[in-house]
């Protein structure tokens, strides 16, 4: 975890290796933004280096300086806003700051004075430039995880994340200041297990070691999360057909996975249900193998889940907040599951499965139903749950559908203070009948066209009368299969977690 300061001092006269200072985009050129506090010696001596540099200031552009005077720094990094015109917006202080201290591996301590005094500007910066952090180490030498500890000063592990990130702000003693760093670092710690859990092998996370993954971290949470898990006997005896369906292909046996904080004189509750396929290989309606190599994320919405719970105990909202992992893995064996069965639902629903690559709304229709039973104050399931979702709003987008337009907006407007992109979509009730089967309650997919919201509108069966519910398709926005940009890796990306804690903070009042 990389440990989150503020510091009053002047930019230039903070101790770390690094210090990071923000550029906009101006005439087609790069300026240095506003408010730097810095010696005329010094900026003069930035804005010639920019000129020299032909720099843009535009987003993601990242330029390092060495020995610059006035500055104890060794290091000067520049990244770029974009055009500013009122003021930079949190997104762009958040990615700015996250694709600096993304760029500087081996570099142990990082200074990072951007535009902006207020909670929200601070608390931008804070997570752009904590997200950043980032690193994943992979399968080396036995070693699994993300370098979660920063390199020493000059230190030998070039790969290594900077280990303290100090912001610079002239309200560091300021009480909601110091109050939005810590939430900061707790969101990006949490995002970091994500990521971390979306990024390992499937051989390595499958339900009964994600399961493991949980329990063990609520071991070591410094606040009480309540872990169940139930395993594959318990689904069968409690009767959830969809997941026990979906992961009877597999050696490995399927999970539930509740996990809950609840403290005192909660102002409210609130269930999440995650889709935790560890591994999708479509089951006997199997995927090309290209279209494999990715997953090993069809879990990320599960992944998304815990780690919300985790940052909302850690945080002492005072909101309840239960997580539903629904975790399986689809195989294709003698016992898979075959298109036509029919299975029964937790809630008695019959089902006729059409497609055994659409399963996640399989696993999820029965963890929507268990989630009910507690009657919370409102669901939200998120999945990466179909390709349609990508096709209509592309990787970075995630769509959301509910059964109350209030809350839609609702969810949308947490996105949107998350600084995490999602559009709204309808679930059109004319689309309902492709969902009629002849020999069940239910068919379990529709047609082609409109996947992303047919797939909505069967997760809509599930929900208890009354409840609002609200389904967070992530398929595209949760793995990142092109270039880091902003603070976002390559690879998993912990979406989710902060639009979830926002939605959880906003029942805090």
């Amino acid at each position: 975890m990389t440990t989150v300061n503020l510091s009053d001092r002047s930019a230039h006269d903070v101790r770390a290796v690094a210090l990071v200072l923000a550029t906009v985009s101006s005439g087609g050129s790069a300026a240095l933004a506003e408010g730097h506090g810095l010696p005329r010696e010094t900026a003069n001596h930035l804005t010639s280096a920019l000129a020299t540099l032909s720099a843009k200031g535009k987003a993601d552009e990242v330029l390092k300086l060495a020995a610059v005077p006035g500055v104890k720094a060794p290091l000067v990094v520049l990244t770029g806003l974009g055009e500013v015109t009122d003021g930079p917006s949190t997104e762009s202080l958040r990615r700015a700051a996250g694709a600096a201290t993304r760029a500087l591996s081996g570099v142990g301590t990082v200074a990072v004075a951007l535009p902006g005094t207020g909670a929200d500007e601070v608390a931008a910066v804070a997570e752009g430039a904590a997200l950043g952090c980032y690193r994943y180490a992979g399968v080396r030498g036995g070693s699994a995880g993300r370098t979660a500890k920063g390199g020493k000063d000059g230190g030998k592990d070039k790969d290594a994340a900077p280990g303290t990130v100090t912001v610079v702000t002239g309200a560091a003693k300021d009480k909601a200041v110091k109050a939005a760093a810590k939430r900061a670092a707790v969101l990006a710690d949490a995002t970091a297990y994500a990521r971390d859990l979306v990024n390992s092998p499937p051989n390595l996370l499958f339900p009964q070691s994600f399961a493991d993954s949980v329990k063990e971290r609520a071991g070591a949470a410094s606040a009480k999360v309540a872990v169940k898990v139930l395993d594959e006997k318990a689904l069968l005896k409690g009767g959830f057909g969809g997941i026990v369906g979906v992961g009877q292909g597999s050696a490995n046996p399927p999970r539930i996975v509740e996990l809950s904080w609840k403290p005192a004189r909660a102002k409210a509750s609130l269930a999440l249900v995650g889709k935790g396929i560890t591994f999708d290989s479509g089951g006997l309606c199997i995927k090309p193998p290209a279209s494999m190599l990715t997953m090993k994320s069809d879990m990320a919405g599960a992944a998304a889940v815990a780690a919300t719970v985790f940052a909302a105990a850690e945080l002492g909202l005072p909101v309840a907040v239960t997580g539903y992992l629904c975790l399986a893995e689809n195989m294709p064996s003698g016992t898979a599951q075959r298109p036509g069965d029919v299975v029964t639902m937790r809630d008695g629903t019959t089902v006729e499965i059409i497609d055994t690559d659409a399963e996640g709304r399989m696993v999820l229709g029965d963890g929507i139903c268990l989630a009910g039973e507690s009657t919370p104050d409102a669901i939200v399931d998120i999945a990466t749950l179909t390709g349609a979702q990508m096709v209509a709003l592309g990787a970075r987008v995630a769509g959301i559908m509910a059964n109350d337009d209030a809350f839609r907006d609702t969810v949308r407007d947490a996105a949107q203070r998350a600084g995490e992109a999602a559009w709204p979509m309808p679930l059109p009730d004319d689309l309902r009948p492709q969902l009629d089967s002849t020999v069940a309650d239910l068919a379990h997919k529709g047609e082609r066209w409109g996947g992303m919201l047919t797939a909505g509108l069967f997760l809509k069966q599930f929900v208890g009368e009354g409840l609002p519910w609200a389904h967070i398709d992530i398929a595209g926005p949760s793995f990142n299969e092109g270039g880091a940009w902003g603070h976002t890796p390559k690879g998993g990306t912990g979406f989710g977690v902060a639009t979830l804690l926002s939605l959880a903070e906003g029942y805090a009042g």
